[in-house]
């Protein structure tokens, strides 16, 4: 169940939260194991056609959580600049829930073709080339954006 932003005076559009996980450089994927247990990872990820799709290893805690319950919640926080003299912060950020799933074939190449686009843009061809040679050795997952909110603190 998604809770209403308590601090309505800072909430953000749907659009300017979308261009905060648009610009992100990472973000954290938080998940819930078996017993309640609570797991957040930063994670490298990009977006596809208003999903987000990020690589991770063959097997380890996040995968054991979603495979029990793959509902999931991201994160990202955009541009911040601390205000010691006014104890606060400027900031941005986005929250997505929604639902994690593995992806595979055709769909796991292109994610992992825009992730080399997004974080190593000028070497495309190297990239390619790196895919093929390690995409036995990873796994690949689609979050379904169900939700997304934005805040953000933009004056001091």
């Amino acid at each position: 169940m998604q809770h209403e932003i308590r601090r309505k005076d800072r909430a953000t559009s749907p659009d300017e939260a979308w261009r905060v996980l648009k610009q992100g450089e990472y973000g954290v994927l938080s998940t819930v194991g078996p017993e309640g247990q609570p797991y957040g990872a930063p994670l490298s990820y990009c977006l596809l056609e208003g999903a987000i799709y990020f690589h991770c290893a063959l097997a380890g805690h996040m995968l054991d959580n979603i495979a029990e319950n793959n509902r999931v919640s991201f994160c990202v926080v955009g541009e911040t600049q601390v205000l010691p003299d006014k104890f606060g912060t400027l900031y941005e950020s986005a929250v997505v829930f929604g639902s994690a799933r593995e992806v595979f074939e055709a769909e796991k190449q292109k994610a992992l073709e825009a992730l080399v686009d997004k974080y190593s843009p000028g070497f495309r061809a190297e990239g390619l080339q790196y895919i093929a040679k390690l995409i036995g050795k990873a796994r690949v997952f689609k979050v379904s954006v169900e939700a997304i909110s934005g805040k953000a603190r933009n004056s001091s």
